[in-house]
Formats: C-alpha cells, structure tokens, sequence
C-alpha cells in the first residue's frame, strides 16, 4: 500500500468526519488496518467497500456500502461510531 495514498485517504475522512460533526477513530492501529481493507476491496471490486460490509457484486446493490457508508450517520448516533469503527462520537 503507498504511504502517500494511505495518508490522504486518511486526511480526507478525517476532514469528512470533523465536517459532519463526528471524529475518524483515534486509534491508529484500527485506522489503518481499516484503510487497508479499503485498498484492497478497491483493488478486488473497484471500489473503496467498507472492509465490515459483505460485497454482493452486484454495483447497483453494493453502492451503498462504499465508505463512508450509507448507514455510518444511524450507526454513530446510535452507538457511538460506525459499524466498523472508522468513525467515532
């Protein structure tokens, strides 16, 4: 994975969650274990899939689960972060 792919990935979700009124997961190790998933769900399906979210193939099926997805706002206020913990309260 290039480092330099890898921190704007992460600088664009970080600007993206503090827009939104939320925060990207301060841990590091989940942050980046997370952006790993990314790249390589990008690289098998053509898309950046969240890593947490079963891919049908189906394109028209899964858009919605391209992070951030379509459920991370229901997830965070309800629990606190998204189901996979990108984004946390």
């Amino acid at each position: 994975m290039d480092n330099k792919k890898k921190e704007n990935l992460i600088e664009s979700y970080k600007k993206y969650a503090e827009d939104n009124g939320f925060r990207l997961n301060p841990d590091k190790k989940v942050v980046e274990r997370l952006i790993k998933g990314l790249f390589a769900n990008e690289e098998k399906y053509g898309a950046k899939y969240c890593p947490c979210r079963r891919v049908s193939g189906n394109k028209e099926e899964d858009k919605g689960k391209i992070c951030p997805c379509q459920w991370h706002r229901d997830e965070i206020e309800k629990d606190g972060h998204c189901y996979c913990g990108l984004f946390v309260k």
